[in-house]
């Protein structure tokens, strides 16, 4: 499947979990998100496919700027609508919320499908491509389906494709990332494997001073019995949607198969802070 299929999707996917908990006359809280509800989600996800599109098509060289929302397309009249000031807001989701989000997801999703994904974009990462973009707002779009389903007490696995890619752009594009933004204090050679049982695929990351090193596919990796042996402290095994929705901070580790140094496993979330 093309990228900017899978957008359109995890996009839709997410649409129907949202559409779902409106029908129930509130905004469910989502455990996942503290603090937030479904409507919140809503605003949050279709403030940023709508900032994203105008990254792209503006050609803007940095984020849309935070005290003009025309770039989010906000209808005069917001009464009823969740204030991102107030939340969790948890009274009822009006239908014209669910059609703003519809319209911009549509949008993006046009824009994906006519763009390149070696063109130039402005990102917040190392790579400035449209492609980057696709590629996160997939994987943003899927785990915020799963948040919307987890407040409904029915959450379903992330799909397959997205969630093994979602692993390796964790270590690729996220851990980096997170570490600078959060200032996570230097590795000192932890090495961790994430083996997934429902398909082929293993990723092995060491964490040396500020680098974060990612190889993946190996078959002979195994679990060090001291310091400096073997190729890594601590192994997660699971399904490719478990390993991801650990690396996203939505599960915790004992719903994996973990294996080696808990303690080395205790300092994961030190390593690459959830922000």
């Amino acid at each position: 499947m093309e990228p900017a299929a899978r957008f359109r999707r995890e996009v839709r996917a997410f649409q129907d979990a949202a559409r779902q908990a409106a029908e129930t006359g509130a905004a469910p809280p989502v455990p996942s998100c503290p603090g937030w509800s479904v409507a919140d989600l809503l605003i949050h996800l279709g403030s940023v496919h709508r900032g994203v599109f105008s990254i792209i098509e503006d050609r803007l060289d940095g984020p849309p700027d935070g005290s003009d929302l025309s770039f989010a397309g906000l209808p005069p009249d917001l009464t009823g609508w969740p204030d991102p000031q107030h939340a969790p807001n948890l009274g009822p989701i009006p239908d014209g919320v669910l059609d703003w989000f519809g319209e911009g997801a549509a949008r993006l999703a046009e824009l994906f499908d006519g763009r390149d994904a070696g063109d130039p974009a402005w990102t917040w990462s190392k790579e400035q491509t449209v492609g980057f973009w696709v590629r996160m707002q997939t994987i943003e779009a899927a785990v915020h389906r799963w948040d919307a389903e987890n407040a409904l007490g029915v959450p379903r696995p992330v799909h397959e494709d997205v969630a093994a890619d979602a692993v390796t752009q964790t270590f690729e594009v996220m851990a980096p990332a997170r570490r600078e933004w959060t200032r996570a204090p230097a590795g000192a050679g932890e090495r961790f494997r994430f083996r997934r049982t429902d398909g082929a695929g293993d990723w092995t990351v060491h964490f040396d001073g500020p680098d974060v090193r990612l190889s993946s596919g190996a078959t002979d990796v195994r679990l060090s019995s001291g310091a400096g042996g073997g190729d890594f402290d601590v192994e997660l095994a699971g399904s490719a949607s478990d390993l991801m929705l650990f690396l996203w901070n939505r599960i915790p580790a004992d719903g994996l198969d973990v294996r080696g140094d808990r303690d080395i496993l205790d300092r994961y979330f030190v390593l690459v802070p959830p922000v």
